[in-house]
């Protein structure tokens, strides 16, 4: 089973590039608006010799990997005061609940008017959504102790941090780590949204330079940079989430499978 999940990955991934090619070269849709396959792939290998590439790359790289930190760590402590304080979590019940469902881009002129056209613009952005990802985990990672082995060790003399980390920790790592993963990806995507609208480096911006161009093979390159990257980021959280719960027996059963 295991072997053949990846070769149906790669044999979807080559009846998508066929069905690109042929769609385009046979006129269903007008190759002035999607070049065909070939054109792209060209273009993409002719973009990968470009220094401007590479900077906006390391750009849009940059940008995620500070949102994403600076959303998991605040998110994981605030998300841990908050899921051990009972009062706390009653307490602020309902502006979660409120805050939660806002779309980031809904906030981007806010960003925009707090920060400007720059990268601290786009932080808030792409902070705001994978926060609340992280932070709901913890919450409910902090909930499912459960309350028969916290009576028991409180009967142990266990101290405080003994528990949180014997019991506590065990118990939400793997929520962290599924919100992770999903913040993961999420904080990809605003972060290409907030380049194409705020306008700071990377990406996103290179990608609307060449939608005003036109170059329409330049901007389908990019977008397929823009779709492996986030099939990187997929894949290495994923690959993290095995190695650090391979104790856990849902990894351990889907290694079996």
């Amino acid at each position: 089973m295991r072997t053949i999940r990846p070769v149906l990955g790669v044999l979807g991934v080559l009846g998508f590039m066929v069905t690109w090619e042929v769609v385009a070269r046979t006129g269903v849709v007008d190759p002035k608006y999607v070049p065909p396959f070939t054109t792209t792939a060209a273009r993409l290998v002719a973009e990968l010799g470009e220094p401007k590439f590479w900077s906006a790359f390391g750009d849009t790289l940059l940008t995620w990997a500070l949102g994403l930190a600076i959303a998991t760590v605040a998110a994981i402590v605030l998300g841990a005061v908050v899921g051990l304080v009972p009062f706390l979590r009653r307490a602020t019940h309902t502006t979660v609940e409120f805050l939660r469902p806002i779309p980031s881009v809904a906030i981007i002129p806010l960003a925009i008017l707090l920060a400007g056209l720059s990268r601290e613009a786009a932080l808030v952005v792409v902070v705001y959504a994978p926060f609340w990802q992280v932070f709901i985990q913890v919450l409910y990672g902090i909930a499912d102790v459960d309350t028969v082995a916290q009576d028991t060790a409180r009967s142990f003399g266990l101290k405080r941090r003994q528990r949180l980390r014997h019991l506590v920790l065990p118990t939400a790592l793997p929520y962290v780590i599924t919100g992770f993963r999903l913040a993961a990806s999420i904080a990809l995507v605003l972060t290409i949204t907030a380049e194409l609208i705020i306008k700071n480096p990377g990406l996103g911006r290179q990608i609307d330079l060449y939608r005003s161009a036109p170059d329409v093979p330049g901007l389908y390159a990019l977008v397929l940079v823009t779709g492996l990257l986030g099939l990187v980021v997929n894949l290495g959280t994923r690959y993290a989430e095995r190695r650090l719960l391979h104790w856990h027996p849902s990894v351990r059963k889907e290694g079996v499978q």
